[in-house]
């Protein structure tokens, strides 16, 4: 199975769960996250405006009414714009609610190819380490289709925040 295609499944099976929607812009329309997407009914897909702070604020607030928001941010370079809601709110909330509060939020973000075309270095940096090192929740790096069915079997299940960066040059690799 090529790591599209275990992408594509495992977000198959998250629609399955009631509570779980999916936010970000090109999910509705165009690529439908790179096509990982395709099979996902358009009602359980929130198409935002290209608004990165935004899609971490709505996926908090939504988080917050019960539901399990998956947000897909297109490009790993344009988190930086939502660092804010990431850093000082999605990753505190719990700690600032005395536990009162949870934010199953899983953020799926995508490091640029360099194949075929370079689309330039603001479409292609990794700021995996920082994450790492910036928020408290895991950060998960999946590197084969095997990799990726484990992540997300085991972060549907969770009920805190968690961020999954894949790769897009390892979309059409086994």
């Amino acid at each position: 199975m090529k790591y599209k295609d275990a992408i594509k499944k495992s977000m198959e099976e998250l629609a399955k769960l009631d509570k779980v929607r999916f936010l970000g812009y090109n999910i509705n329309y165009g690529s439908r996250a790179y096509g990982t997407l395709s099979d996902i009914p358009k009602e359980k897909c929130i198409e935002t405006p290209v608004a990165e702070n935004l899609m971490i604020g709505l996926a908090i607030g939504i988080s917050l009414e019960g539901y399990k928001p998956l947000v897909f941010f297109e490009r790993h370079d344009f988190m930086l714009n939502s660092l804010d809601a990431i850093v000082n709110h999605l990753d505190k909330i719990e700690k600032m609610s005395y536990g009162q509060f949870k934010t199953p939020v899983i953020i799926r973000a995508t490091i640029g190819s360099k194949k075929p075309l370079m689309p330039g270095v603001q479409h292609t940096q990794n700021y995996t380490e920082i994450f790492k090192k910036i928020v408290s929740f895991p950060v998960y790096e999946p590197l084969n289709s095997k990799q990726i069915l484990e992540c997300y079997n085991e972060v549907k299940k969770f009920e805190n925040p968690v961020l999954i960066i894949e790769k897009r040059e390892l979309y059409d690799c086994e």
